[in-house]
């Protein structure tokens, strides 16, 4: 059975007004739940200057009553910057208050400017994740954890309450490149496919995952997440059109923000776009939902709205994709 989850947008221009965009949130969380979407998520930044970005923990807590029945996490933490006492203890709390329904999404960042913020280096972050998953783990499932590791020390030291979830939450964690998605294969109980993987690349990259974990002998997952930008547009000639601006923007800031050529520079936003966002209408978008399954695909986070996209259009995305899914 696939699953349709939302990935909220939680980061806004100077001088949006942050009450009415919570209100939007809250609005699209509901809709979201009726619609019979089964997960709810929200990303991470730090220090974005004028961009008012809400951090995923404290919002998602606030969101947790209107996303009841759903699972909730991050997408994703950036897990180099945390001490894993934090992580630990946080995702203990999140899992009781949804009702053993966290998800503890990580990644390793990109951004030089927060590693350094927070009192580490790009060249960490492998070592200091790898570390912090061990300990994370240790305090969920251990009465008393003496660590001495490379960055943390803990000495008899206990955590509780322990998370609803036994052992603990599940841990999926965000990759791109073939040496991450091996990592990901040994150290988290799941691959977390983000967004800028082409059809064609994933076609090679989830076959890839799966010897990943045959190679340390643990099975395949019951689900296989994948974090996509789609809109669903009455019309399909004009769907492109409707998003494109605040999607091509999206992406350029990503560039701007070190995480290489996601915009596409060498080619037009529309072959950019293609293999790696759906947009269309809705026939369209359920054969590329379908086209993504035929490879292993089973849980769709989708983002639907970006800087500049209004609400109506975003809820228009949901409800839409609500009735794809069930269809399916």
């Amino acid at each position: 059975m696939l699953k349709v989850g939302l990935n909220l947008l939680n980061h806004f221009y100077d001088g949006e007004l942050l009450g009415e965009r919570i209100k939007a949130m809250v609005e699209q969380v509901r809709v979201a739940r009726d619609a019979g979407f089964a997960s709810l998520w929200t990303g991470q930044h730090f220090l974005m200057g004028a961009v008012n970005y809400l951090q995923p923990i404290p919002l998602l807590a606030r969101l947790i009553p209107e996303a009841a029945g759903m699972q909730v996490g991050p997408c994703v933490l950036l897990l180099p910057l945390y001490n894993p006492v934090q992580v630990a203890e946080e995702s203990a709390a999140l899992d009781h208050l949804t009702g053993g329904r966290y998800v503890l999404g990580i990644g390793l960042g990109y951004r030089e400017s927060e590693q350094f913020a927070f009192g580490t280096t790009m060249a960490e972050r492998v070592a200091r994740s790898v570390e912090s998953i061990a300990v994370v783990r240790r305090l969920w499932t251990e009465e008393s954890v003496t660590h001495e590791g490379r960055f943390w020390r803990l000495k008899d030291a206990g955590a509780n309450p322990k998370p609803m979830q036994k052992p603990g939450p599940p841990i999926w964690m965000g990759a791109v490149v073939e040496a991450a998605i091996r990592r990901a294969a040994r150290i988290a109980d799941n691959w977390f496919i983000l967004v800028t993987p082409t059809v064609a690349e994933l076609g090679a990259q989830i076959p890839l995952y799966h010897a990943a974990l045959a190679e340390v002998g643990k099975p395949v997952p019951a689900e296989l997440p994948i974090l996509r930008e789609v809109h669903v547009a009455k019309r399909h000639a004009s769907a492109l059109d409707e998003c494109s601006g605040p999607l091509a923007k999206k992406y350029e800031s990503y560039t701007r923000l070190g995480l290489g050529d996601t915009a596409g520079a060498a080619m037009s936003f529309a072959d950019f776009a293609r293999d790696r966002f759906i947009i269309g209408d809705g026939a369209f978008v359920r054969d590329e939902i379908q086209r993504y399954a035929a490879l292993g695909c089973t849980h769709f986070v989708l983002r639907l709205q970006w800087p500049g996209l209004d609400q109506d259009a975003a809820l228009h995305s949901i409800r839409a994709l609500g009735r794809i899914f069930a269809s399916l």
